[in-house]
């Protein structure tokens, strides 16, 4: 009889050749430790470098390694959520393979779910990042946290420890649009945070640049919030209002005989900023009508080519 898994620790990889086998070794290390059964699967989600053959590699030594690598690269998330589908664990830890979440603090998140919580985030305490990472990643939440009405928090990242029950719920889920931190805090359950050790970067740069941020909060947003509809709305009133102040306005001053001559660049400002108001709100229901497309289609958020121990 097959022995039940206690913890499945999903890896997302991408350029991260060079850490694998060293964060493999150490999670190995913690979870004899603790004495508990678990099993790795790495996802090499289309990375350049030799990240597949290393992982490959790792599971032809070891059955409790499990890779998956994808078609191409489908992103972070997507990938996360392929070792989501494949995870038999109870609890089932998400953690980065570049070894900037640090393997031994899974030892502190596991024990905080002994104490009845179903969803435990790290919150990194001293970010080891560079100035503009950390600015663009507390941009980047600012921004989802306003239009989506969450309350993320910069700090926290993917690192955590969740029950299956919490991992069902997410993956039950029917969004075209994959990203963890929002579709945890969406599906409720009680969860905690607690501090954790974050370490330096050992080799290349983030995948994240800023724009890339952007566009991710802005993908978001569109999947989980209607809110720049309603602003877009609340600003077509307000126009509205001023344009009838702009009657009464005008019409005070013809009862008045008090009318000019319109200036041509006041009539030709005026018709650039309708039109361009417009476009944008003409643009945004567009982008919402795009999603609806993706979301019919329903196109796989990845594609599996090959398995290992899987």
């Amino acid at each position: 009889m097959e022995k039940e898994i206690e913890i499945s620790v999903v890896i997302p990889l991408y350029r991260c050749a060079n850490t694998i086998e060293e964060l493999s070794i150490r999670l190995i290390k913690v979870f004899l430790k603790l004495d508990i059964s678990f099993e790795i699967i790495l996802i090499n989600d289309g990375s350049p470098e030799n990240d597949w053959e290393v992982a490959s590699k790792l599971s032809e030594g070891n059955n409790e390694i499990k890779s998956i690598n994808l078609s191409r690269n489908f992103g972070q998330h997507p990938a996360i959520f392929c070792g989501l589908e494949h995870s038999k664990g109870e609890w089932v830890v998400v953690m980065d393979g570049d070894l900037q979440d640090v393997p031994e603090e899974i030892e502190k998140l596991y024990n905080k779910t002994l104490e009845g919580f179903p969803i435990v985030l790290g919150a990194r305490e001293e970010r080891k990042d560079t100035f503009t990472k950390k600015l663009g990643s507390l941009v980047f939440y600012k921004i989802l946290n306003f239009f989506t009405g969450s309350n993320l928090s910069h700090q926290v990242g993917n690192f955590g420890v969740y029950h299956k029950d919490v991992i069902l719920s997410v993956l039950s889920l029917g969004d075209a649009i994959k990203f963890l931190p929002t579709m945890i805090n969406w599906v409720g359950y009680q969860k905690i945070t607690v501090p954790v050790k974050h370490a330096k970067r050992l080799a290349g740069t983030s995948s994240y640049s800023f724009g890339k941020l952007l566009s991710l909060a802005f993908d978001n947003i569109v999947s989980f919030s209607n809110k720049p509809l309603k602003i877009f709305v609340k600003f077509g009133f307000l126009l509205v209002f001023i344009a009838v102040l702009m009657i009464v306005y005008n019409l005070y001053l013809h009862l008045s005989n008090h009318i000019v001559v319109q200036g041509y660049s006041s009539i030709i400002i005026s018709i650039w900023f309708l039109s361009g108001c417009l476009i944008s709100i003409m643009g945004v229901i567009g982008v919402y009508l795009g999603k609806v497309f993706d979301k019919v289609k329903a196109r796989p958020s990845y594609i599996v080519y090959q398995k290992k121990n899987l």
